[in-house]
């Protein structure tokens, strides 16, 4: 009587999600569980020793996936897994509507003459968002930057465009991803805390290249903390935008005027460099009101190439921020360095103020800077060679323009509403520059208390007296 001998299985370790339903099965103790994970699935497989199986197939049985543990009659190439095909052999060449980059322009739309107008600076932000041809605003309430959700809301339903109102500032984010996604231009309005609740999102926003803007208006903290105006996220969003290598640019404007200015460039420079852009104000700054001047042109967005939209000319596109090899995330990483080296490269701002032969150099941004240009004014009455640098860009640090005052600069003050995040900042910054700054004078508040005039006037007056 012939006998005809029972396949063995054999394993798809790609396929295998290590539930070890074949080890309770296998009545020889052919497999056992493994010990390495592949780093294609991010799961440990099984391993099989068959010197003792008979063939009962009562572990392919058990397997709940149908490519997992299969017969060695269905082993379809040498390597132990499926041969590959190629779909357009199979299925012909997919017809896609072809199209340049910039498929559909942007576009300037000039407008009449207006008046100066006085707005708060979180109503002057959602302003500057209305004419770089933001349509799209994601949020949840948060003092003290709720009126410039407020005015989105009032506003976009008249101009064809959605405000919608989250859940949570983590919802929001991810609301923002998809729109950003789908390449229109998209913000929100928030503070700390709900600034905080976005990291996340904002890291996958950076590793999947989508554009957006982020208004945060600093209160005090840490925690719930209050609602005075502080500039301690300056190291979050520098060096803290979720996990990862994450870098985004960071524009820290001074008044209202720059907070339309700003947030007008913010949009430009996020749809540039396919990555979010962080707006950081302070709690006076977005409560404040100013004169603001209108542009004499607002923006009608074009729509990129590159974006998610939904329709046959981009169903071909792909957004995403996950790489499962090794080496296609560090290829992705290198990609990003490099967009981080050009972003530093070329767009460093900042404003200097009697600074061509000041002594005494005085370092400030945000509403802070206005109380430190009142101090320099003050000192030079007093005969003090005093100046005001204010970075416009806090990442990247505007090292640049700094380098050519310092050679002349034989005191900084550092004047900052924080335990010294700014002067942090400073100090990485020309460290990577392999210069060693004059020495530092820090003048700090924290808890919502911003440094006064005559403060940093005294401060000045003590640097130049010890250098006299």
């Amino acid at each position: 009587m012939s006998t005809h001998a029972r396949p063995k299985p054999f394993l798809e370790a790609e396929y295998c999600k290590g539930c070890l339903r074949c080890i309770d099965a296998c009545p020889k103790d052919c497999i056992t569980p493994g010990t390495e994970i592949n780093p294609a699935t991010g799961f440990v497989a099984v391993e099989l020793n068959l010197a003792a199986c008979n063939g009962c197939a009562l572990c392919m049985q058990a397997c709940p996936e149908p490519f997992g543990l299969r017969p060695e009659t269905e082993r379809t190439c040498a390597t132990g897994g499926f041969e590959l095909e190629d779909p357009v052999a199979i299925f012909g060449k997919k017809e896609v509507d072809t199209f340049s980059e910039g498929d559909r322009p942007e576009e300037l739309i000039a407008l009449p003459a207006c008046d100066p107008m006085v707005l708060k600076g979180t109503y002057a932000s959602a302003i500057g968002a209305l004419l770089a041809g933001c349509r799209h605003v994601f949020g949840y309430p948060i003092t003290p930057s709720t009126e410039g959700g407020e005015l989105m809301a009032k506003i976009l339903p008249k101009l064809g465009g959605h405000f919608v109102q989250a859940v949570s500032e983590t919802a929001a984010v991810n609301m923002m991803y998809g729109a950003g996604g789908a390449g229109v231009p998209c913000m929100t309005f928030t503070s700390g805390p709900g600034f905080s609740l976005m990291l996340e999102g904002i890291s996958y926003m950076i590793g999947a290249e989508v554009p957006g803007v982020f208004v945060n208006i600093m209160r005090g903290g840490p925690g719930l903390g209050n609602l005075g105006p502080e500039q301690a996220d300056i190291k979050l969003v520098c060096r803290g935008l979720g996990h990862g290598n994450t870098h985004a640019i960071v524009l820290a404007p001074g008044t209202p005027q720059e907070m339309l200015d700003l947030t007008i460039e913010a949009f430009d420079l996020a749809f540039l460099y396919r990555n979010p852009v962080v707006i950081l104000g302070d709690g006076f700054l977005g409560q404040m009101t100013g004169v603001v001047n209108l542009p004499t042109h607002l923006l009608r967005p074009g729509l990129p190439a590159w974006a998610v939209h939904g329709d046959r000319a981009h169903r071909h596109n792909l957004i995403c921020s996950i790489h499962l090899a090794e080496a296609d995330l560090e290829a992705h990483n290198r990609h990003l360095n490099a967009k981080y080296a050009r972003i530093c490269a070329e767009e460093q701002r900042s404003e200097s103020y009697r600074c061509d032969d000041a002594d005494v150099l005085v370092i400030a941004c945000n509403t802070p800077a206005r109380m430190a240009q009142g101090a320099v004014e003050a000192a030079r009455a007093q005969g003090v060679k005093a100046g005001l640098f204010r970075p416009l860009t806090l990442w990247p640090f505007p090292v640049d323009a700094l380098l050519t005052l310092l050679p002349n600069v034989r005191q900084l003050v550092i004047v900052e509403g924080s335990p010294g995040q700014l002067e942090d900042e400073l100090r990485l910054t020309l460290s990577h520059a392999g210069v060693t700054p004059p020495p530092i004078t820090p003048v700090r508040h924290y808890g919502g208390v911003l440094p006064a005039e005559s403060e940093i006037l005294e401060f000045i007056l003590v640097v130049q007296e010890a250098l006299s």
